[in-house]
């Protein structure tokens, strides 16, 4: 499975943007997509996650009610949607996928097997 994320660009405080992530594969209806993000200094930090099986959605604390995760499977692409974006968003994103994640490493970015190359965010205040 390759990946490739795409949608980011400058907005400003409470804008919106809409990050896509298509993958190559047939199979990729059959993934678990998260979302990660890194700003410069941080380390990784999880955002939002769909899993494949019945479409449950999972989101860092810090973005929920703000970011929606969802999926097109006819087009293989998972998008996040950003609403209310605030300058603390601002980060590389990247999306991550796999097929056999259990639900309490959602959120470990290690437990991926495949990555995006990462689309950069940035919120001006």
């Amino acid at each position: 499975v390759q990946l490739q994320a795409s949608g980011g660009g400058l907005v400003q405080a409470g804008g919106s943007l809409r990050l896509s992530c298509t993958a190559s594969g047939r199979t990729f209806s059959t993934y678990t997509v998260g979302w990660f993000r890194q700003a410069p200094g941080n380390e990784r930090e999880f955002v939002a996650a769909l899993r494949w099986n019945g479409g449950r959605t999972y989101y860092a604390d810090s973005v929920k009610g703000r970011f929606t995760i969802s999926r097109d499977n006819a087009k293989l692409t998972y998008f996040l949607q950003m609403n209310s974006l605030k300058p603390e968003d601002t980060a590389v994103y990247y999306c991550a996928a796999d097929r056999s994640i259990i639900l309490s490493d959602i959120g470990r970015g290690d437990a991926y097997d495949y990555w995006g190359q990462g689309t950069l965010v940035t919120v001006s205040s």
